[in-house]
């Protein structure tokens, strides 16, 4: 394998794990209509609270099969790597001002979530439930939640309108679950006016997945078994910037001649797929990884998305094709690269073959 001209700005702004929402730090700045002071300072035994941060519980790691009850200042709730199998109401009888809640890592199942419970948190904003033993998408659940985290669960089920309320979910993370192209219908994901990330990666679909929010802008759906793109697919999502689909089936039919030729598409993640060319792309693609697929050879003025003698007079200062990092090892191409594709991806910072 070489790299050419490695750079470290290659690490710009890859945020995959953080969606443009409010951080924890914002949140805890909201203004709360009551002061702490007025508060007493209880903490279950089970857990600590440290004076330094008074509305975080943290009972995580504590081999907890239960959860304690939450004192009325609760923001931040840590439960994470317990034995917990139940979601019952009574622990949150007095934690009306939850904001976020990280169940990850426990043995939580549907039948264990007392109906209702999650609904009647009416402030959460982050609802943490990897790792645990769920068969579908718990509901009903609160209306005002920003980020909703399931992974790694057992997940084949998607209850029908269980997204409809959530206009304000920006991040939904179903990745490691047994999600078939069944479970995904027309109207899965109606109501999620605010979504801008969604990770449905190593599921085992076998196809695009039915109506995106059009919002969304980072779509994951990495180590599946898609062999085909749907003609004008990303029409629907106009702003999709982030896009991955490694460790799929993708071949060269089943990409439309201009599948991926999408404005807005700054990341493009083909990897470890059966490709055997490289599949047309717009000149505002900044990244593109097509490593181990099946290309042999790369002609730069086939796949440059101006004409070679335009790209050329342009020069630096023209509005040549953004490329900046071009990733094709573990394919059967041979170096040198060609010189048609420099002179076409004048602002390429790292080419790997």
């Amino acid at each position: 394998m070489m790299t050419l001209k490695v750079c470290p700005s290659l690490l710009l702004l890859f945020v995959v794990h953080s969606v443009w929402t409010r951080t924890v730090r914002q949140v805890y700045n909201e203004l709360d209509p009551e002061h702490w002071s007025h508060y007493t300072f209880e903490c279950p035994q089970e857990c600590s609270c440290p004076p330094s941060f008074p509305n975080a519980l943290y009972c995580d790691n504590k081999g907890l099969k239960e959860i304690p009850a939450i004192p009325a200042r609760i923001w931040y709730l840590y439960l994470q790597n317990n034995l917990i199998e139940t979601i019952s109401e009574k622990p949150f009888v007095n934690a009306t001002h939850l904001r976020w809640i990280n169940l990850n890592k426990n043995k939580i199942t549907n039948n264990g979530i007392e109906s209702g419970v999650l609904s009647k948190l009416k402030r959460l904003l982050y609802l943490f439930l990897e790792d645990n033993e769920l068969e579908e998408v718990p509901a009903p659940l609160p209306v005002g939640l920003e980020q909703l985290r399931l992974a790694r669960n057992k997940i084949s089920r998607i209850p029908e309108g269980v997204f409809s309320n959530l206009e304000n979910l920006t991040m939904l993370d179903l990745h490691q679950n047994n999600l078939l192209d069944s479970a995904l219908q027309s109207d899965t994901f109606q109501g999620l006016n605010s979504l801008m990330q969604l990770n449905i990666a190593k599921n085992s679909l076998k196809k695009m997945p039915l109506s995106i929010p059009a919002n969304t802008l980072q779509l994951f759906l990495d180590n599946n078994s898609i062999e085909v793109i749907p003609e004008n697919y990303f029409s629907a999502i106009p702003k999709v910037t982030f896009l991955r689909l490694n460790y799929n089936k993708l071949s060269d039919d089943g990409i439309p001649p201009n599948g991926f030729n999408v404005s807005s598409i700054l990341d493009l993640q083909l990897s470890h797929n059966q490709l055997t060319k490289i599949p047309p792309i717009n000149a505002h693609l900044e990244h593109l990884h097509l490593d181990h697929n099946r290309i042999k050879s790369v002609n730069g003025t086939q796949i440059c998305p101006v004409s070679i003698a335009v790209a050329e007079d342009y020069g630096l200062y023209g509005n040549i094709p953004r490329l900046r990092y071009l990733r094709l090892d573990g394919n059967e191409i041979q170096p040198p690269i060609p010189l048609d594709i420099m002179i076409c991806f004048q602002l390429l910072q790292a080419v790997v073959i």
